[in-house]
């Protein structure tokens, strides 16, 4: 997760965040794992409580499973 921070009169703000899910499952999981990310910030509570005042991203990255 990274976020850029300005100052507004004098006071450090949190402007944006970018969270980057780093998943590690099985190439057939893949449909289901970004269907859930396409619709997990409409039922995360923080996502609710402050994406008004600060612009939240996501992606995700899937790695192979190992065998």
């Amino acid at each position: 997760m990274t976020g850029e921070v300005e100052k507004e009169e004098g006071v450090l703000v949190i402007r944006r965040i970018r969270v980057l899910y780093h998943l590690r499952a099985d190439p057939e999981q893949e449909e289901t794992i970004l269907r859930v990310h396409d619709m997990h910030r409409e039922h995360c509570p923080v996502y609710r409580t402050i994406h008004r005042c600060v612009d939240i991203s996501t992606e995700v990255e899937i790695v192979p499973a190992p065998v």
